[in-house]
């Protein structure tokens, strides 16, 4: 049976790690979410001291690169993997806007991107594979069968992100949501290494106004018609 590689990409808060799921459901293919690559290095650097508000120790944490492991592992009640860092879950850690405040700047480490894309690229050998990030069509997989890139403005992304946390018992605003949304942004666009654009032959989706259904059945149009 013909199998694919899927690219997703698109700015922070985009639902692309809802629509990969539910695109590999559907097909029966690995998701990886390599945002939670990310994120999980950036909590690491910030427990052992490497980044806070005040400073980022970058040589400091490229020293330890070597000791960071990350693997994903199943969770057949959420049907779906979670994050393991260094053999301990950390779905949940991740996942905080504290987190998030400082993962567009461990994500600006040519170090570290060298490190996971080598991973993201190991994971994607056979196909069979939906993955979603920041350069997934551009630099993991330029010859991905489907590109998908999404969008949608900051304000909309915004109000999804706070919903979200709110819903998991954060305590955040609006405001500082929206402030996160438009800094990743700014910091995901603009850096040096492999910054966030549009592959040239990727399939733009503006989801601002658009439902999960109706998103998903878009994208498993240009799936089926390339299966088919």
């Amino acid at each position: 049976m013909k199998k694919m590689t899927i690219a997703i990409d698109g700015f922070s808060s985009t639902g692309k790690s809802t629509l990969a799921k539910q695109i590999a459901r559907a097909l029966g293919y690995v998701y990886v979410d390599t945002g939670a690559m990310y994120r999980a290095v950036t909590y690491y650097a910030m427990q052992n001291g490497f980044i806070d508000a005040q400073h980022f120790d970058q040589a400091g944490l490229m020293a330890r690169l070597p000791e960071v492991q990350l693997g994903f592992e199943f969770n057949a009640d959420l049907g779906f993997a979670e994050m393991y860092l260094n053999g301990v879950n950390v779905e949940t850690e991740i996942r905080t806007l504290e987190v998030s405040g400082f993962v567009s700047k461990i994500a600006e480490v040519s170090a570290v991107r060298a490190k996971l894309v080598e991973q993201q690229q190991a994971m994607g050998k056979d196909k069979g594979i939906v993955m979603d990030g920041r350069d997934i069509g551009t630099v993991v997989f330029p010859e991905a069968e489907l590109k998908i890139f999404m969008t949608a403005s900051p304000e909309t992304r915004a109000q999804r992100r706070y919903d979200e946390l709110k819903g998991k018992g954060q305590s955040v605003s609006y405001d500082e949501v929206l402030k996160n949304v438009q800094e990743r942004d700014y910091i995901d666009t603009h850096r040096e290494d492999s910054p966030l654009v549009k592959a040239d032959d990727a399939v733009e989706i503006d989801n601002s106004h658009l439902t999960r259904e109706e998103q998903f059945d878009a994208v498993m149009d240009l799936v089926n018609h390339y299966l088919n």
